[in-house]
C-alpha cells in the first residue's frame, strides 16, 4: 500500500477515523485535573494548539492569521458516508499588530475598554457547512465559485485572485454571521462569545446547549478569565433575554454562569434585578378583571391554561414556565397520563374526574351540541361565542376543559364535532359535520377520555401571543391595565436594554492548587511614565515560577509575560519588585513572601515611543460621552454628537426613537438651554463655531461601535 499515493481527501479520512476526542465530553475531568490547566491562557492554548491542533498549509500564506484544525467526533452518531459524524473547530491566531482591525469594540462596550491591546486574538470558529476555514478551497472574488487554494484565476470568470482577494476572503470568514460557534479570546484571557446558533442555525448534529457546554469546558481548561457576551438572540419573533429573565430570572446564557455585566442607558445590575422581578411578579388576576367588559382571548387562553395545569398559576412567571415545561417535555419525550403537569390529566382513586363528574361533563356538552345543531348551514362558531353560550352550564375551567375535548364528538346521529384554528388569531371555531365520532384512543381508567396534548404548533403560538400582550414594551400598552401599565413597560423595556453579560471563570482559583513543584504568583505592574489619560494598570498576570526561583527571576518572567501578553509592553523593563527595594536579587521568592499570592513589579518602556497607539482597547480617539441617562462611555447603543459641544449623547435620550432618522443638525440640551437663556457672548459663539469646523464628526451618528454580534 502507498500512503502517500492517496489523494487529500483520503488522508483526511484517515485522520477522522482516529482516536478523535468526543465533542460532547471534551474537555473530561481529566483534562481539566492536568498541569496545562493550572497555567495562564498564554501559556495553556499553545499547548492545547500543539497537543491537539493541526496545522495546514495553506496558512502559511498568511502567517498573521494562522488556522488551526481540530477535529471531534460527535459521540456515536455516523456520518452520511458511514462513518463517525465529525466536527472541525478552527482556531484562528490573529496577530493583532498586522491585523486589519487593532481595537476591540466588543471590550469598549463591555467595559474593559481600558485594558492594553492584546498582542494575540485567539478565534474559536465552528462552521454551519461543516468545512474548515483552513480548507483548500476560497471564494472567487469575481463570481463566488469555489477555488483551490493554489488557483490563481478563476476557471468560472476568468477573474485573477491577488493576495488581497484571499486575505479578503478569511476576513469576511472572521465577520461571518453563520458560524455555529464564534468566541475570540485576548492573550490577556479576555474573551467574546459573538454568537452560538444550533439546529435554528443549520447545524445537523449540534444543538445550541451541545456548543455551550462544549465552549464553557473548554474556557475552564485554557484558563480563560472573563468572557462576555452581548444577548440579542431571538427566536420566533422572541427576545430571548426578556423571555429568559422572566422565566429563569436571568438569561439563558445563565444556565453556564454568564450573570449581569453592563447595561445600556447607566442601567446597573439592581436596576435590571428590581425590573426582572416587577415585571414577573404582575398577578394574572390583572389581566382577568376588566369589569362588564367582554371577555379578550387573553383571557381565555389565560384561563385555558390555568384550567389544565396541574399548579396553580399566579403571576407571570408561573404561565410562562408552565408554558415552556409543555414544550421542553413536548420535544424531549411522549407525554404520559400519569407524569403529566396537566392536573385534568391524573385519576383520583374514587374512580372520578378531579372535582369533576362525568355527568358534568356530559351536561356540558350536550348544551354545545344543542347550539351548534342550532347553527344553520356551514357557518363556524368561534371559540368565545360557543363558551359564552353555555356559560351558565359549568365552571370557566369546566367549559374550557370540554372546549379543547370537544372536536371528534358525535354531537347526532352521523354527525360529528368539526374543529379549526383561525391561522390570524389563534381561535378555535366548530360546526357540525356528516361523520362518525373518532376513537379515543388515550381513556382514562373509568372510560373518561384523557385531554389531548397541546400541539407543539399551539404551544408556540400561544407563547407568543402572551408575550406580546404580556412582556414586548411596545405590543403590552394594548393590554395592560392602566394600573400596572407605567411600572410594567419600564420593567421590560430595562431588561431589553441590559444585553451585556459576563461569565468570571476566577483563574485566582489555581493558586489554592498544589504548589510543590511551583510557585505560583499574580504579578502587577506599575509604570513610571503613566499618561494622565491611561490611569489603569493593566490586569495581574499569572507567574508559574520554579521553587528556587529568586527576585531576579520574577522579574524576569514579570517582563516576559507582559511583553508577551501586550503590544504597548514590548519594550517593557521591570527595575523592583515594589516594597522589597532593599533586598538582594538573588533572594529566593518563597523565603522572601512567604504565603504571599500577590506581587507588584514597578517598570518603564525603553525609548520614547513605548505606548503608542497600543495603549487601550478604546482606541487613541478622543471623544466625550455626557448623556441625560448617566451613561459616560460607550454601551453599543445609537449616539449622535451635538453640533456645538461635540459631546456624545443617546438619540433615544434626545427624543429621537431608534426607528427615526436623525436631523442633519442637532443641539444638546445644554447648548440649548444656553441659546434660549441668551447666556452665551459672543466669543462662546466664535469658540463654538471652531469647535464645530475642527471635529469632523460633527452631526454624525454612531453607536461608536458596531457590536450586533448575536
Amino acid at each position: 500500500m502507498v500512503v502517500n499515493a492517496r489523494p487529500t481527501k483520503r488522508l483526511v479520512k484517515r485522520r477522522v477515523t482516529a482516536d478523535l476526542s468526543d465533542f460532547l465530553t471534551f474537555p473530561t475531568d481529566a483534562d481539566l485535573a492536568s498541569p496545562l490547566a493550572a497555567k495562564p491562557f498564554r501559556t495553556t492554548v499553545r499547548a492545547f494548539l500543539t497537543k491537539h491542533a493541526l496545522l495546514p498549509p495553506p496558512s502559511s500564506l498568511f502567517p498573521h492569521l494562522l488556522t488551526w484544525q481540530v477535529l471531534f467526533r460527535v459521540g456515536d452518531l455516523p456520518a452520511d458516508d458511514g462513518g463517525p459524524a465529525v466536527v472541525c473547530l478552527d482556531v484562528v491566531e490573529d496577530d493583532v499588530a498586522r491585523s486589519r482591525s487593532v481595537y476591540c469594540d466588543q471590550c469598549r462596550v463591555v467595559g474593559w475598554s481600558s485594558n492594553p491591546v492584546s498582542a494575540k486574538r485567539y478565534h474559536f470558529i465552528i462552521k454551519a457547512d461543516g468545512n474548515s476555514i483552513a480548507g483548500y478551497n476560497k471564494t472567487c472574488a469575481g463570481c463566488g465559485d469555489a477555488l483551490h487554494m493554489t488557483d490563481s484565476r478563476c476557471k468560472s470568470c476568468n477573474h485573477v485572485m491577488t493576495t488581497e482577494d484571499v486575505e479578503d476572503w478569511m476576513y469576511q470568514q472572521l465577520e461571518s454571521t453563520t458560524h455555529l460557534l464564534h468566541g475570540v479570546v485576548h492573550a490577556n484571557g479576555y474573551g467574546h462569545l459573538l454568537r452560538v446558533n444550533g439546529r435554528e442555525g443549520g447545524s445537523r448534529l449540534l444543538s445550541g446547549r451541545h456548543i455551550m457546554n462544549f465552549w464553557d469546558r473548554l474556557c475552564n481548561m485554557l484558563g480563560v478569565r472573563k468572557v462576555s457576551v452581548m444577548d440579542v438572540s431571538k427566536k420566533n419573533g422572541l427576545d430571548f433575554r426578556l423571555l429568559h429573565s422572566v422565566v429563569k430570572g436571568h438569561p439563558w446564557y445563565g444556565d453556564w454562569g454568564y450573570r449581569f455585566g453592563a447595561g445600556s442607558f447607566s442601567l446597573n445590575f439592581d436596576d435590571y434585578k428590581m425590573a426582572v422581578a416587577n415585571l414577573s411578579s404582575l398577578p394574572l388576576a390583572l389581566f382577568q378583571s376588566q369589569g362588564r367588559k367582554p371577555r379578550t382571548r387573553l383571557q381565555d387562553l389565560i384561563s385555558f391554561y390555568q384550567s389544565i395545569s396541574e399548579r396553580e398559576l399566579v403571576t407571570i412567571r408561573d404561565l410562562f414556565c408552565f408554558l415552556m415545561s409543555l414544550i421542553h417535555d413536548g420535544r424531549n419525550a411522549p407525554i404520559r397520563a400519569d407524569d403529566s403537569p396537566c392536573k385534568k390529566l391524573k385519576i383520583s382513586e374514587s374512580r372520578a374526574l378531579c372535582s369533576w363528574t362525568i355527568e358534568d361533563v356530559r351536561r356540558v356538552e350536550d348544551a354545545m351540541f344543542k347550539v351548534l345543531r342550532a347553527v344553520s348551514g356551514s357557518t363556524w362558531v368561534s371559540w368565545r361565542a360557543l363558551r359564552g353560550a353555555v356559560c351558565k352550564v359549568g365552571t370557566p375551567e369546566l367549559l374550557d376543559y370540554c372546549l379543547k375535548e370537544l372536536k371528534g364528538k358525535q354531537a347526532a346521529p352521523g354527525m360529528v364535532v368539526a374543529a379549526r384554528c383561525v391561522s390570524d388569531s389563534g381561535a378555535m371555531e366548530y360546526r357540525l359535520e356528516p361523520g362518525s365520532a373518532s376513537v379515543q384512543a388515550n381513556t382514562s381508567m373509568n372510560g373518561f377520555p384523557m385531554a389531548s396534548y397541546p400541539s407543539e404548533e399551539r404551544l408556540l403560538r400561544d407563547l407568543k401571543y402572551f408575550y406580546e400582550c404580556m412582556l414586548h414594551p411596545e405590543t403590552m400598552v394594548f393590554h395592560v391595565p392602566p394600573a400596572k401599565r407605567n411600572l410594567a413597560v419600564s420593567s421590560a423595556t430595562k431588561i431589553l436594554d441590559c444585553k451585556q453579560f459576563v461569565k468570571d471563570y476566577q483563574p485566582e482559583r489555581l493558586l489554592s492548587t498544589s504548589k510543590e513543584n511551583a510557585v505560583q504568583l499574580l504579578c502587577e505592574v506599575d509604570l513610571m511614565e503613566q499618561p494622565e489619560e491611561c490611569c489603569h494598570n493593566p490586569p495581574p498576570e499569572l507567574l508559574v515560577l520554579s521553587p528556587d526561583a529568586t527576585i531576579a527571576d520574577l522579574k524576569l518572567e514579570a517582563m516576559r509575560a507582559f511583553q508577551d501578553v501586550y503590544l504597548m509592553f514590548r519594550r517593557f523593563q521591570a527595575d523592583e519588585l515594589v516594597g522589597y527595594g532593599g533586598v538582594d536579587e538573588s533572594t529566593q521568592i518563597k523565603l522572601l513572601l512567604g504565603s504571599t499570592e500577590f506581587v507588584r513589579v514597578r517598570g518603564r518602556f525603553l525609548g520614547k515611543n513605548g505606548l503608542g497607539r497600543f495603549r487601550m482597547e478604546r482606541g487613541i480617539e478622543r471623544w466625550i460621552v455626557d448623556c441625560l441617562c448617566g451613561a459616560k462611555d460607550d454601551d453599543g447603543e445609537r449616539m449622535l454628537a451635538c453640533d456645538v459641544c461635540s459631546i456624545w449623547q443617546h438619540t433615544r435620550c434626545s427624543g429621537i426613537p431608534d426607528s427615526e432618522g436623525v436631523p442633519a443638525k442637532f443641539f444638546c440640551h445644554r447648548c440649548r438651554r444656553v441659546a434660549q437663556t441668551g447666556k452665551s457672548n459672543g466669543q462662546c459663539m466664535e469658540d463654538s463655531a471652531n469647535n464645530v469646523a475642527a471635529e469632523t464628526s460633527s452631526s454624525s451618528v454612531s453607536s461608536l461601535t458596531n457590536t450586533g454580534v448575536l
